[in-house]
């Protein structure tokens, strides 16, 4: 092992943290924008916009995201006077632009399918209840379904950010200098690998229990009432408490 090349790599990697975090949440912000139509479409009656919302998801989740990746850099280029006439070309020339896309287009699908069944999961009560209220269309979404939805689907999104973050190592692939990028760069002027990639491996690892954690706060933020009589980590991990877990108080106080 050989720390020397560990001190030496560390600074560079951490200064590509940022451009990391730019790929994850720029992807991430937009494609959730995307996601929500998708999934709106693909619970849609219309026929042609469901079937327009399946093959768009079907697509983007049946294909790996390099070739993806790699169709929007390189097979841009082969139609480059459309894209000059509509004026697309000066964002597809850029490798950090096309990251983007295929980042943004690659998490819409899987997240519209995440949403869409946070929609279903909505209890049929609530949404009669509110109808009976005299509550629109537009109201009843923004007031009623997709706040629980979601609560709902929060866990699943939650796996689909530390899976972009994860997945912008491939940005690497487009010579972009992001975390990955850096690595290949040093192993190339190294040739040892393994410590570099030590050292990237810890890098995802810590922004990856970053979002772990982040993602627990908001669904206890949010469902506050499923984790208020719940044990802790410690007392579930030494059994202590354990025959009250799960039971409300009153029903403990009456085992004692």
């Amino acid at each position: 092992m050989d720390w020397e090349l560990i001190g030496e790599s560390w600074p560079v990697l951490v200064a590509a943290i940022p451009e990391t975090l730019v790929l994850a949440i720029s992807s991430l912000a937009i494609g959730f924008v995307l996601a929500i139509g998708i999934a709106v479409l693909r619970l849609s009656d219309n026929r042609l916009a469901w079937a327009a919302a399946y093959g768009y998801v079907y697509v983007f989740r049946s294909t790996p995201l390099l070739v993806q990746i790699f169709l929007i850099y390189y097979g841009s280029g082969q139609f480059r006077p459309f894209f000059e006439d509509i004026g697309l070309w000066y964002f597809l020339r850029d490798p950090w632009f096309c990251a983007i896309t295929a980042l943004t287009l690659n998490t819409a699908a899987y997240a519209s399918e995440i949403i869409r069944g946070g929609i279903q999961s909505v209890p049929w009560g609530q949404l009669e209840a509110a109808r009976a209220c005299g509550m629109s269309g537009l109201l009843l979404f923004r007031r009623i379904i997709f706040p629980i939805a979601i609560r709902q689907a929060l866990p699943g999104y939650g796996n689909e950010i530390i899976l972009m973050v994860k997945a912008t190592s491939l940005a690497s692939t487009i010579t972009i200098l992001e975390v990955t990028g850096e690595a290949k760069k040093i192993i190339a002027a190294t040739w040892s690998p393994v410590e570099v990639f030590i050292i990237a491996g810890a890098i995802y690892l810590a922004i990856n229990f970053a979002v772990t954690r982040i993602v627990q706060w908001a669904e206890v933020r949010l469902s506050p009432q499923l984790y208020r009589d719940r044990p802790s980590w410690f007392a579930r991990l030494t059994g202590a408490g354990a025959d009250t877990a799960g039971r409300s108080p009153a029903i403990s106080d009456q085992l004692h």
